[in-house]
């Protein structure tokens, strides 16, 4: 069938407006949009029911009302009126039922809201209700149209456009910055800022900081006698120090703290520090000075804390800084012994430890965080050296999730080997810090 008999049939059928009947042919055609498709094809038909109305032929007629009623075409209603004929009332788009006359009012509430927020990429979300959907699906079934769009890609595009054209900003169809939720048939606007990703490393230069923010154990965040109100162990953690200057300058809603591992709460991570992400939900300020966001929370946290090289990412870096948390580890751990240790034990242990596996079922101090098995755990080099006599610092070289301090104790026999068994003595981890975290390319 022809596209001319087609359209006829069409708005013979259903009242359509020149977007809805354009977009049943979007694909045919370049460098129209679908209005001014529909209109073209309601132009030529107006023509035609001219010249047969002008030559004698009834159907003429009858195609310049259909086009005047359903079609809402000015020229037809114009020709009919000055031949004297009746025209009848302009009746409401079937499929979208006049919402596309609603586009600059969308546009406007859209941009208004827009101002609120820093982004440089967008995206517009259209939402309908399931009926339009349907209707449309069952108006395709019933024409066999096979060059058409579906409403929901108009809508997205034609708003899209338009708000690209105001704000000067660019559409982003995988990683926008902010969502534009549009319902033309309610017609709601809302916004989705997408989370904004700012990486870097830590160094923890003091015992005693949890890594992350720590409720209190009775309460569970609630506030109460034992964690004098605050609904926390520690009053502060590396997480809190980072996150909230950030926070404050994005003016976000809340923080994710992702990092490659941690660190136990008495341990220092020295070296070139551990590699964090700070995941910032729903900010309104994207164009934050990094720089100066370091220079705050190394201040705020002097002495304690060194944030280091902050950046922007994108959400995979989070996925591969996942993958970091089994990279090589270089500990240094101080060990004391329930008696004198000589040279002959010391040297044991280095050739015990080194290039070993290590069996390690979940220690006990974890056991109720983590699922209770037998992990494997390499070590590639360690390296010991008297303190006193009852006492020894040793330098390790592992494969990422190795337990440090239940290597020294044995936990019960949950490790093996381990330093106590080796020399069948007890023992004690003093201080333990994360030298280096070894990033291979």
């Amino acid at each position: 069938m022809e596209i001319l008999e087609k359209t006829r049939k069409m708005l013979k059928r259903h009242p359509l407006c020149d977007y809805c009947l354009g977009r049943q042919f979007a694909l045919l055609g370049y460098g129209l949009n679908d209005q001014k498709r529909g209109e073209t094809l309601k132009l030529l038909l107006t023509m035609k029911g001219h010249q047969d109305t002008l030559i004698g032929k009834k159907t003429g007629i009858s195609l310049l009302k259909t086009l005047a009623v359903n079609g809402s075409f000015p020229m037809a209603a114009e020709i009919l009126k000055k031949m004297k004929k009746r025209v009848g009332e302009k009746k409401n788009c079937y499929l979208c039922e006049g919402r596309f006359g609603l586009l600059e009012d969308l546009v406007k509430s859209s941009v208004r809201k827009l101002k609120r927020y820093e982004y440089n990429t967008f995206l517009v979300g259209i939402e309908l209700p399931t009926e339009i959907e349907e209707r449309e699906d069952e108006f395709k079934a019933e024409f066999e149209v096979e060059h058409g769009e579906s409403v929901r890609n108009e809508f997205s595009r034609d708003i899209g456009k338009r708000i690209s054209e105001i704000t000067k900003k660019q559409a982003e169809y995988k990683k926008p910055e902010i969502v534009i939720y549009v319902n033309p048939f309610t017609e709601q606007v809302r916004l989705q800022a997408n989370p904004l990703y700012i990486a870097g490393r830590y160094r923890k230069l003091v015992r005693g900081i949890p890594q992350s923010k720590w409720f209190c154990s009775k309460c569970r965040g609630e506030g109460c006698p034992q964690c004098n109100w605050t609904g926390k162990m520690y009053q502060e953690s590396i997480e809190e120090t980072i996150a909230n200057p950030i926070l404050k300058a994005t003016q976000g809603k809340d923080t994710s703290f992702h990092a490659a591992g941690r660190e136990d709460i008495d341990a220092r991570m020295l070296g070139n520090g551990r590699p964090f992400i700070i995941e910032v939900k729903k900010p309104k300020k994207r164009f934050v000075d990094l720089k100066v966001l370091t220079e705050v929370v190394n201040e705020k946290a002097k002495g304690k804390l060194e944030a280091l090289n902050l950046h922007f990412v994108d959400k995979d870096a989070v996925r591969k800084l996942k993958k970091k948390e089994m990279a090589e580890k270089i500990y240094k751990v101080a060990i004391k012994f329930d008696r004198s240790i000589s040279d002959e034990e010391l040297k044991l242990i280095e050739e015990r430890l080194a290039n070993t596996i290590i069996h390690q079922q979940t220690p006990l101090r974890v056991l109720h965080r983590r699922a209770d098995r037998i992990r494997e755990k390499y070590i590639y080099k360690a390296k010991i050296k008297r303190l006193a006599p009852d006492s020894a610092e040793m330098r390790i070289r592992c494969q990422g999730g190795l337990y440090i301090k239940e290597l020294i104790t044995g936990d019960e026999g949950r490790t093996k080997p381990c330093v106590a068994e080796i020399i069948s003595v007890k023992t004690e981890p003093l201080k333990l810090d994360v030298l280096s975290i070894v990033e291979r390319p």
